[in-house]
């Protein structure tokens, strides 16, 4: 196979599938399209091509050569038709989630001594349900995201600076943008046709969906109200005073599609207080600010709901299980949680009047614990913590 050149490593997924790297069990990198999967593969597939006892099984769905390959027994006699008994065999296989009953196939390759399974999918229920139940134990899921400011950075060759802190709150992190030139009309073109992909492709041709006209309204309502707090009936009433009609259970069916297509993602409420999460009311955040930039345009009134995106984004890319909290009656942005430890975030365009610093300060300081608490805002500050709450520059956080 031909290894594109110019590969930009992105060290924080390589290293996280290396550490399973020769071990019975599946390397499962899912995310949306065109965040970087199919290069990860890449650079792996690169790395494995230096050593003399490895042979290489590269299987890509999107490419037309492998078209014959449509459920688990043609997966299963492709790769055992392939195999080196003389060598590790590293077999990766790229859209998975093209292949029929692929499960059953991975699980017949995992009995094979010398395979090292890796694939990847672009939806986030590839793994759910009975599928996850039958590869118990026998796999890792490694979810892939756009590029982190860092990496933005690294990849257009940018200092960091407040300038391209605007591109990259502007344009998003998809890695294909370092070879366009960022210019609005450019970028926007591109990132629609990412969109469109995602849309048709991942959901409407999956799921069968005929509205496709109330689908993409329903991403305009989202991508114009990326951190309001929504449930699927206020949806659904809101489109109604519109003159769309659909049932609130249909809206909650196909965000669950824009779910698993990667495109936004639905945050949970979490009661601080009461330690447990609201089934109803969640809020709502795009994988990508680049494409839901695209979508309701880049204007300077949503730059506070960016900025909130970018903050969530962030802490996802860091490994966090994130919520929205809530302690009574006042609303947290962010709880972030990781390995046993949490954080709080507020995220504010700017702290400078009175009524907003109390606001945000006050609300982090009704959270009676010893977490680390913070007030994100898009200005630096150099003064004291507030009883304790740390001022971050969104800049600052976004390259931690």
């Amino acid at each position: 196979m031909r290894i594109p050149k110019d590969i930009l490593p992105r060290k924080l997924y390589l290293d996280k599938i290396k550490d399973f790297a020769n071990k019975r069990i599946i390397k499962v990198i899912t995310g949306q399209r065109r965040v970087g999967k199919s290069y990860l593969l890449y650079q792996l597939i690169e790395d494995l091509q230096k050593e003399p006892d490895s042979h290489i099984i590269y299987i890509n769905k999107e490419d037309i050569s492998f078209s014959d390959i449509k459920n688990a027994q043609q997966l299963y006699d492709y790769v055992k038709t392939h195999i080196d008994t003389k060598k590790m065999n590293y077999v990766f296989i790229d859209e998975i989630q093209e292949i029929n009953d692929f499960a059953t196939a991975l699980r017949s390759l995992l009995l094979i001594e010398n395979i090292d399974l890796y694939c990847t999918g672009s939806n986030a229920q590839l793994l759910s349900g009975d599928i996850a139940g039958f590869l118990s134990g026998r796999y890792i899921e490694i979810t892939v995201y756009s590029l982190s400011y860092p990496e933005f950075l690294q990849f257009h060759k940018l200092n960091d600076e407040e300038s391209s802190l605007d591109k990259y709150l502007k344009y998003g992190g998809l890695p294909y943008l370092k070879n366009l030139e960022l210019k609005d009309e450019i970028i926007n073109e591109y990132l629609r046709s990412i969109y469109d992909s995602i849309v048709y492709r991942d959901i409407v041709n999956r799921y069968a969906i005929r509205n496709t006209l109330f689908l993409e309204q329903l991403v305009q309502f989202l991508a114009g109200n990326i951190g309001s707090l929504f449930s699927s009936k206020k949806i659904s009433d809101f489109l109604k005073a519109q003159k769309i009609n659909m049932a609130s259970n249909q809206v909650q069916t196909y965000v669950q599609y824009l779910v698993n297509a990667f495109l936004i993602f639905k945050v949970p409420r979490y009661d601080i207080v009461g330690k447990r999460v609201f089934e109803i009311g969640e809020k709502y955040y795009f994988e990508n600010i680049g494409i839901r930039n695209s979508i309701a345009g880049y204007q300077i009134d949503d730059l506070g709901k960016i900025m909130e995106n970018a903050v969530y984004n962030h802490l996802l890319y860091k490994g966090n299980k994130v919520y929205v909290g809530v302690i009574p009656p006042n609303e947290i942005d962010f709880i972030a949680e990781n390995k046993g430890e949490k954080a709080y975030y507020q995220v504010a365009l700017s702290i400078k009047k009175e009524d907003t610093w109390k606001r945000e300060f006050g609300n982090l300081a009704k959270i009676k614990n010893h977490y680390p608490k913070y007030v994100i805002t898009r200005e630096a500050w150099e003064g004291n913590t507030y009883e304790g709450i740390k001022t971050l520059s969104l800049r600052a956080f976004l390259s931690s």
